[in-house]
C-alpha cells in the first residue's frame, strides 16, 4: 500500500491542505528522517493551507497560507500551476471545494474497519455529486483504492 500512495504522492505538484490535517501533519513530517520516501517529499514540495485562523510565517518549511476564500484562492493556483495540486486528509477543505468543481479525482483509501462515529467526507447536506470510478486497487492489507472523477469528467490519461 505504502508503494501505491508514495506513487501518488510522488507524481503531484504541491500539496492543499485545511488547518487541522496541516497542524497533524507539520507535528510529524519535519521531524523525520528525509530518508523516508513520505517525509522527503512531504517536506520538500510547496504546502498551501486553507486557514482564517492561521498566520505567517508557517512553522513548516515550502508552506504559504492561501488569501481570502479558500475555493478562489484554490481556483487561482490551479490556473498557476502546472502540475496537480494534492490534498491529503483535510474533509473540510475538500467539501468546500466540491461545490465549486474544483476536485479533477478522488482518490479514497476503503479500510476493511468501519468505524460507524467520526468525520464524514460526504455529508447529509443533500450536495449531491456523481462520481465514475476509473481504477480500483486491493492492497495486500485488503485495503481498496478506489479512484474516482466527477461524473462528467474524462478518464484521466496515464503519463
Amino acid at each position: 500500500m505504502a508503494d501505491r500512495a508514495g506513487e501518488g504522492i510522488a507524481q503531484g505538484g504541491g500539496s492543499l491542505f485545511g488547518r487541522r490535517t496541516y497542524g497533524h501533519f507539520a507535528s510529524v513530517w519535519p521531524h523525520q528522517s528525509d530518508d523516508d520516501m513520505f517525509a522527503k517529499v512531504l517536506n520538500e514540495r510547496t504546502k498551501y493551507v486553507a486557514s482564517r485562523s492561521l498566520r505567517e510565517p508557517l512553522e513548516w518549511r515550502n508552506s504559504t497560507l492561501l488569501q481570502g476564500d479558500a475555493a478562489e484562492a484554490v481556483a487561482e493556483l490551479k490556473d498557476r500551476e502546472d502540475k496537480d495540486l494534492l490534498i491529503l486528509g483535510s474533509g473540510e477543505l475538500i467539501r468546500s471545494l466540491m461545490p465549486h468543481r474544483l476536485i479533477d479525482e478522488y482518490r479514497l483509501l476503503i479500510h476493511r474497519l468501519v468505524m460507524g462515529s467520526g468525520r464524514r467526507l460526504f455529508t447529509d447536506d443533500g450536495t449531491f455529486a456523481t462520481l465514475r470510478l476509473v481504477d480500483t486497487t486491493t492492497t495486500t492489507a485488503g485495503v481498496v483504492i478506489a479512484t474516482y472523477v466527477p461524473g462528467n469528467s474524462p478518464a484521466p490519461q496515464p503519463a
